[in-house]
């Protein structure tokens, strides 16, 4: 599993996997490949029992590079073929951020359920016509948030958290670096109208985990920046972003989001995590442990009976995917409610819109 480039990391398990349905049992398909999320996505829910039937893309190359890591899979020659086919429960997307939106719209009300890479939704109005499609529709709208539910190490301290171990959680400082690689990226990822500025994008991921980890219903941001320091050639982008939230039981968050990760540094990002709370304390360092190891998932753990490290590897699995099966089937929550999933990306929005553009000489 290649660790360096960050859009196209597909984490697999290691160890612990929950099979949660009989082969065919439910029966998935994929349509849009822009982001190289997709095969983290179609991983997840292959590990945990799903069957992938069929993928649709405009790109021909990229539905032959799909197919040749999931033979499984038939390609099809059009949207419309996934939407009408009756099998299919629920429909995975990668496509170009800005057009998310209205195919999970248009799969929602063709009966199906909707997993789609992060960012789900880019501006408010987006949200507020999938919370509403929601309701009229009763179909759900996943979001990959990868950071969370696809590192062992998060989801080992997610178990920490709710066991009480930690106690009230006061505070959670996220530290999200990663790696730009300019070359391989496509043009409209430099373009905020079609992948949101970097507050969204990548901003979302944190924001969620501090809603997850603290327990949270809602939250206020305080504060929010953002930042062109190196990329005068792309004067819309934003290479830089932080913002301070506080939650709705007095939890607060600092994240840090950026695009400057070393080229000598063995993974994509040196992602960190510090949780405290009134009985103790974690650090996740979630990719690399810097000049230590190249593996991930080292959890720090410190409570009044002394101080722990954890490899998480293989320990807990990923087993949001298998819940999401179930969710889907039983039509029940466990594991992610509607109402979390949009806050999130609310709450980016709001991040983003409210950011003071900090002056860098770059524009």
């Amino acid at each position: 599993m290649q660790k360096m480039d960050g859009m196209n990391y597909a984490p697999v398990s290691t160890g612990k996997v929950d099979i949660v349905v009989k082969k065919g049992a439910f029966k998935f398909a994929v349509i849009g490949l822009d982001h190289g999320h997709v095969f983290a996505m179609t991983n997840g829910l292959l590990e945990a029992g799903a069957t992938l039937t069929s993928v649709y893309d405009s790109n021909d190359s990229k539905v032959a590079d799909f197919l040749v890591r999931y033979p499984q899979a038939k390609g099809v020659d059009s949207i419309e073929t996934i939407l009408q086919d009756k099998e299919v429960k629920l429909v995975v997307s990668a496509i170009l951020p800005s057009l998310r939106c209205d195919l999970g719209l248009r799969v929602m009300e063709a009966g199906k359920d909707f997993f789609a890479d992060k960012p789900g939704m880019l501006i408010k109005d987006e949200v507020q016509r999938v919370r509403q499609a929601c309701n009229r529709t009763g179909q759900k709208y996943f979001i990959y948030f990868g950071e969370r539910i696809h590192v062992e190490g998060a989801v080992y301290t997610e178990k920490l958290i709710q066991s009480g171990a930690l106690g009230r959680i006061l505070s959670v400082v996220i530290l999200a670096p990663h790696r730009l690689n300019a070359p391989s990226r496509p043009s409209w990822f430099f373009n905020p109208k079609q992948n949101g500025s970097i507050l969204v994008d990548i901003g979302s991921h944190q924001i969620e985990q501090f809603l997850s980890f603290a327990g949270a219903k809602s939250a206020t941001v305080v504060h929010s920046c953002k930042a062109n320091y190196n990329n005068s050639e792309n004067p819309l982008f934003f290479d830089y972003g932080d913002a301070n939230l506080v939650a709705d039981n007095g939890a607060t968050c600092y994240f840090r989001v950026d695009w400057f990760t070393p080229d000598g540094l063995k993974a994509w990002g040196d992602g960190r995590v510090f949780v405290i709370g009134t009985e103790g304390t974690v650090e996740i360092r979630k990719y690399i442990d810097v000049a230590q190891s190249s593996e991930g998932d080292h959890v720090y753990f410190v409570d009044k009976e002394g101080e722990h490290k954890i490899e998480a590897t293989g320990k807990v699995g990923f087993e949001f995917f298998g819940k999401m099966i179930l969710d889907c089937m039983n039509r029940t929550e466990l594991a992610i409610c509607q109402d979390h999933t949009l806050l999130a990306m609310d709450l980016a929005i709001d991040a983003d819109r409210m950011a003071e553009v900090i002056a860098t000489g770059t524009y």
